[in-house]
């Protein structure tokens, strides 16, 4: 029997995520197949659910509207900050992406979304995909272990 994936398998996969317009946010084409077990966070749930039961040799390629991929926009993740809360020789435009970290401990990336004076700075906090149909198109390469999988 062909093995196929399960959760917490570990597989090795080429995969391409586009926008609904065809713009390719993520690829691995032209470079090297992505290593990942699943649960590890690499992928959303729902990629993740898409690769449950492909085996070695399938591809699929799936349309995700925004609420099985990243989620539409909440207005409630876009906040005001003041200058004093980046670098100072950090320069701060319009949708320059910037890394926060959480009173938790965790890495969260926001846009800045505006800067309407000096002292204060807009940024958005929402998934850069939200809102967003996503294209996935994945091929299996390979599954199990990293030490079995060349």
């Amino acid at each position: 029997m062909t093995e196929s994936i399960q959760a917490g398998s570990s597989v090795l996969i080429n995969y391409t995520l586009a926008l609904e317009n065809g713009t390719v946010v993520e690829s691995t084409q032209g470079t090297d197949p992505l290593r990942l077990s699943l649960g590890d966070g690499t992928f959303i749930e729902s990629l993740e659910a898409v690769l449950i039961g492909m085996k070695v040799g399938e591809r699929q390629c799936l349309q995700l509207d925004p609420r099985e991929a990243f989620g539409f926009p909440d207005e409630t993740n876009v906040h005001m900050l003041t200058r004093d809360k980046f670098p100072e020789d950090m320069p701060l435009e319009k949708d320059l992406i910037v890394g926060f970290t959480t009173p938790s401990g965790e890495e969260i990336p926001g846009r800045i979304m505006d800067m309407p004076d000096d002292d204060l700075v807009i940024v958005d906090f929402n998934h850069p995909l939200a809102g967003h149909s996503v294209t996935f198109d994945v091929e299996v390469i390979a599954i199990g272990a990293e030490e079995e999988i060349h």
